[in-house]
């Protein structure tokens, strides 16, 4: 299972289209929000389609988060401050409304919980397990406790050199349907120059030794 830090471009992008449907439904809660985010180096792109009664600005919630997860310097690749943000932001298609507001079976028939449309949205199936306490498999509660902990000593300064893009992938041996051993672990991290002959044993020490578990890792 891979996993992804904060300032990966996809887990970016992904932070800043929650950060707009969070503030659109903060001060209404019948927002309709439809919104994808693209980034590149130096650029914010914000489209889809949005309708809602309140004012979300969109740029300054951009910068504030991009600042946030730590990209404040043009050397990172990125600067909350200087990048550029273009947005383009549409009211939601009338088709589409349509099918929110109200259900196609009961068109002209009487009020009742059977109006309400099914809109565009996805209908997701998933299950749990009792490998971990999340009831998530191991794998995958692995990789998101190694990106977390790489955020975690980037903030912290225990890792000062680190950048806010990373990636994290754990393989899991398993015998039957139970997890025996950590086969192999494998992290990158964005990162200043002149570190490589040392990151290695920091992020044993720091990252990986501290979320494995002991009974299931040989370092």
């Amino acid at each position: 299972s891979e996993s992804v830090t904060e300032g990966h471009p996809d887990k970016l992008a992904d932070q800043i289209s929650d950060t707009i449907l969070d503030a659109a439904l903060a001060d209404d809660p019948m927002s309709r929000v439809a919104c994808e985010t693209l980034v590149t180096t130096g650029l914010v792109v914000v489209a889809g389609e949005i309708t809602t009664s309140t004012y979300v600005d969109i740029p300054t919630l951009v910068r504030e988060k991009v600042s946030t997860i730590g990209y404040t310097r043009a050397k990172f690749g990125f600067d909350a401050q200087t990048c550029g943000v273009i947005v383009s932001i549409d009211p939601q298609s009338e088709d589409i409304a349509v099918g929110v507001d109200r259900a196609l079976e009961v068109r002209g028939e009487s009020e009742g919980i059977e109006e309400i449309g099914a809109g565009d949205q996805v209908m997701m199936f998933v299950y749990a397990c009792e490998e971990t306490d999340e009831l998530m498999p191991l794998p995958i509660t692995l990789a998101h406790a190694l990106t977390r902990r790489l955020s975690e000593v980037r903030k912290s300064g225990v890792l000062e050199y680190l950048r806010p893009d990373g990636k994290s992938q754990v393989t899991v041996r398993y015998e039957g349907d139970r997890p025996v051993a950590i086969e192999k672990v494998l992290i990158s991290a964005q990162h200043r120059q002149g570190v490589e002959a040392h990151i290695k044993d920091d992020l044993l020490e720091t990252v990986i030794l501290p979320v494995m578990p002991e009974e299931l890792f040989d370092a």
